[in-house]
């Protein structure tokens, strides 16, 4: 019997075709027998196996971003697809390479990034701009749309027409472009889904509108079950935010829902394992198909050496006992202040216990006057009265191999999903420290799943003390509770580490977007 199968098609009304507004688009969603037939002007082409696909990914300027879709872009081009990874000269050249075996099939192009008032000289990423402050950048990435229209054009011109661009979240310029060039959008979204599923779609924001803070520190009325992940008073200011224009003029609420609007397709870094029934939700809140692509981990030859020059860090934890040391990092982009690491920094101290902390101050750092990767935004003689069972390192750290070192017990960190992705590898229970974006949420959901536990912090300003940080250390590496966080950890890795799971995740994006590869003449 032939299988059923959804197809959401974008209808522009042929009074609209310079409109870019989303309400000059109309969502069809119908039903085909497989194979389908075409129906009226529409042509609809699917396939459902076999066929070389030619993928442009592009996106946002964060490598928090950047990097999760260029491992989507290797597992794309390693089933024999081409992709062409856009972004800025200088993000490509500070990206990973790309493996020899794939060189042939992943490619980088570079868009020059335009010039704005007010924008750092060389600022291509928010890593070159202080921590909330990327308004510019948006407006910078605004003016890529020109670049990226002509290269769609010569695409289109040499007979590669793309079969797909996958964008990312803020960019709600770009479907109407590509539907010039007949090429079909989806929206790569490398946060926790739930995320996405908090902040909703203009029509659930219409039928449940939220005015004040308070209304974010409850589950949105359109979730269809009970849920406590929420944000807290101190933390729902930065949803509320993204309602109000920044420096680009554009609200990102609005690029969020126009962007949600205009694309055929939705792919989370996550599945059902971590975040049950959420993808399901998202398919019926934005109506169109919301596909998981697994967590995307880091591969399991990552947590080994490399052949080369040891680092002193990983030097350090041969010399520590096995599950000893709990690992701190909370990125290098999270709107830290020196009194939070005066704070971190005297609680590892009451703690007691090892730890290898790969300190990053955020240039433009608050409250501290500098933005340098040094020492001195540590308390006076901290590292002398910790020295022989802690290590701070201001340089840089692989993190998936610390991560992986038998002395690592447990990890002490701001729950970007990145970051907390990869600490299920290698089953570590958490001490969570989240400020900003999806982070408070990607820690109610871990704190959910009895993985770890968050520091105590004030309600009203969201400050944290010494006490806290050792309180919350000592509860994971000491206490008797610390082993069910562990137990529990060690289950969900067991779960997520099963590689051949996450590699049908991504056949069945490659699925979908054969499935969904309908061009309308």
């Amino acid at each position: 019997m032939l299988a059923s199968v959804p197809i959401y098609l974008h209808i522009r009304s042929p009074f609209s075709c310079c409109s870019t507004r989303p309400e000059s688009n109309t969502l069809i969603n119908l039903v085909f027998l497989r194979p389908p037939l075409p129906m009226g002007s529409a042509h609809v082409h699917m396939e459902e196996a076999g066929g070389q696909l030619e993928v442009v990914m592009f996106p946002w300027l964060a490598f928090g971003h950047m990097l999760p879709f260029l491992d989507l872009s290797r597992r794309l081009a390693a089933r024999g697809h081409d992709v062409a990874f856009v972004s800025t000269p200088r993000n490509i050249a500070r990206l990973p390479s790309v493996p020899p075996h794939l060189s042939g099939r992943l490619r980088f192009v570079p868009l020059p990034m335009p010039r704005v008032d007010g924008l750092p000289e060389g600022a291509e990423s928010t890593a070159d701009v202080p921590p909330g402050e990327d308004g510019l950048l948006k407006m910078a990435m605004d003016g890529l749309s020109a670049p990226l229209a002509a290269f769609l054009a010569d695409a289109v011109a040499a007979g590669r027409r793309p079969d797909w661009i996958v964008h990312d979240f803020c960019h709600h310029w770009v479907p109407p472009i590509a539907d010039e060039h007949k090429v079909p959008c989806a929206v790569f979204e490398i946060v926790l889904a739930g995320l996405v599923a908090f902040m909703g779609s203009r029509g659930a924001h219409t039928a449940h509108p939220r005015t004040t803070l308070e209304d974010f520190t409850v589950a949105p009325g359109w979730y269809p079950f009970p849920s406590t992940v929420a944000y807290r008073r101190h933390e729902a200011g930065w949803l509320a935010g993204t309602f109000r224009p920044n420096a680009s003029g554009v609200p990102d609420i609005h690029r969020f829902w126009q962007m949600n609007e205009r694309c055929r397709l939705a792919i989370y870094r996550s599945c059902d394992e971590v975040e049950p029934g959420m993808l399901a939700l998202l398919t019926d809140l934005f109506q169109k198909p919301s596909i998981p692509a697994g967590v995307l981990l880091p591969p399991p030859d990552l947590g080994g050496d490399d052949g080369g020059v040891r680092p002193d860090v990983m030097r350090w934890l041969d010399d520590q006992p096995a599950k000893s040391v709990i690992y701190v990092a909370l990125g290098s982009e999270a709107p830290v202040t020196l009194k939070n690491l005066h704070e971190l920094a005297l609680g590892l101290e009451l703690a007691g216990v090892r730890f290898l902390w790969a300190l990053r101050t955020p240039g433009g750092m608050s409250d501290s006057g500098t933005g340098a990767d040094d020492r001195g935004v540590l308390p006076d003689g901290f590292e002398e009265r910790t020295r022989g069972r802690g290590m701070v390192e201001t340089g840089w750290v692989p993190q998936v191999r610390a991560l992986a070192h038998g002395a690592v017990a447990a990890f002490l960190t701001h729950c970007g999903w990145g970051s907390t992705v990869e600490s299920f590898a290698f089953g570590h229970p958490l001490v969570m420290l989240p400020f900003v974006v999806d982070q408070p949420l990607v820690a109610r959901t871990m704190a959910e799943k009895g993985v770890g536990v968050e520091v105590a912090r004030d309600e009203a300003d969201g400050s944290f003390d010494r006490d806290g940080v050792a309180a919350a250390v000592r509860l994971v590496m000491v206490d008797g509770e610390g082993k069910v966080l562990a137990s529990n950890a060690k289950k969900l890795q067991e779960v997520l580490a099963d590689q051949e799971r996450q590699e049908r995740y991504i056949d069945d994006v490659v699925k979908h977007l054969r499935r969904y590869h309908i061009c309308v003449l």
